[in-house]
């Protein structure tokens, strides 16, 4: 098959998915969109959620992972900057997020991971970085015990101690209780493998649809993550601080689902929660230390339309990378089996406008 009819038939499996969308009353494109500065390449099934991994030794080499959800012949691909495939982890069985982490203490070496919820075996997949080899040995069953299982979304917690680095698995499934939603996982290192250890259970559920989309602060301590049609709650990451919901906020704000969430850190402990307003093709945008003289408080500061449609899963970095993103980037699912790269500073543009 020739490059030509490989991009009419793509370009005629977008139209499909944007016209079903639109029968799905999903906004159309506003024509303001910010457009994204680079678009990666199709892969064989559906993009759902992306992690941005910088090398901790040449931050000039950034590479942007992504899932491709589909039962059986799903994989884990990894682009270059200019949306290239440069790697991939095919077949994996309906994978549906991925969050990463440095510094994994591996067989005594520092070790960078990847970790997938593999929803068609009901575990969670943990891979190297960056090439992307396993380290699981076929991988760590989630929510054992459970009649409802099936593991969607993930976000690892990396938390430092005395003895380096200490890394949490926060995985939410399908369906499942309130108060018990989520789970968390110590993963540990057991003779060069990585297994994981339940820590707690928690996270209250409005009952409506579903939680997928996690985010977790390792500097402020917090896990956010979208109760879809209803809003985003807020706990402490740490297991040992306890269950108490310190938030929940973007209630009125969002058209339909609340989905992917990520976080933009100017410093330490401000910058912004980016939230996916999927039926809108839009992101919210709140601060991300709260409102002023409450930080588990959040007013909506911004609403930035984008040309993602349909968007599940968003990461967003804020270190300059070459001259295409000065201010970083948000990665960002759209329907298409793509990715976006969204050039930061357009973000920042329509914030400081509102404000």
């Amino acid at each position: 098959m020739d490059n030509q009819m490989k991009k009419q038939i793509t370009l005629l499996s977008f139209a499909a998915i944007v016209f079903a969308s639109c029968g799905d009353k999903l906004a159309p494109v506003a024509e303001n969109a910010l457009k994204p500065t680079v678009t990666t390449e199709v892969v064989p099934n559906d993009t759902d959620d992306p992690a941005i991994w910088v090398n901790p030794n040449d931050s000039s080499q950034v590479i942007i992972i992504g899932t491709d959800k589909h039962e059986k012949t799903g994989g884990l691909y990894a682009y270059d900057m200019d949306g290239k495939i440069i790697n991939k982890v095919v077949p994996l069985d309906r994978p549906n997020n991925v969050d990463i982490a440095y510094g994994f203490n591996l067989a005594g070496k520092k070790q960078d991971i990847a970790v997938v919820t593999e929803r068609g075996t009901d575990k969670i997949r943990v891979f190297s970085l960056p090439d992307l080899k396993p380290l699981d040995n076929g991988g760590i069953p989630v929510f054992e015990g459970e009649t409802e299982r099936s593991p969607m979304g993930i976000s690892l917690y990396t938390q430092l101690d005395s003895t380096g680095n200490k890394i949490y698995a926060i995985v939410g499934r399908k369906i499942g209780p309130s108060g018990k939603y989520l789970y968390q996982y110590e993963l540990q290192d057991k003779d060069g493998v990585i297994v994981g250890t339940k820590v707690r259970e928690f996270g209250s559920f409005q009952g409506g649809k579903e939680i997928e989309a996690i985010a977790v602060d390792n500097e402020l301590g917090y896990v956010y993550y979208s109760d879809e049609g209803f809003g985003i709650h807020k706990y402490y990451a740490d297991p040992s601080k306890g269950n108490e919901e310190l938030a929940i906020f973007g209630q009125k704000d969002f058209k339909g689902d609340h989905e992917g969430i990520a976080i933009y850190k100017t410093t330490d402990s401000t910058g912004y929660i980016v939230a996916s307003n999927q039926q809108n093709n839009s992101f919210n945008i709140y601060p991300r230390e709260g409102d002023a003289g409450n930080p588990n408080q959040y007013t909506r500061i911004a609403e930035v339309p984008v040309s993602a449609i349909e968007c599940d899963g968003a990461d967003a970095i804020s270190m300059p990378i070459g001259s295409k993103f000065p201010k970083g980037m948000l990665v960002a699912m759209s329907n298409g089996m793509v990715f976006h790269y969204y050039n930061w500073q357009e973000f920042q543009d329509i914030i400081d406008a509102k404000n």
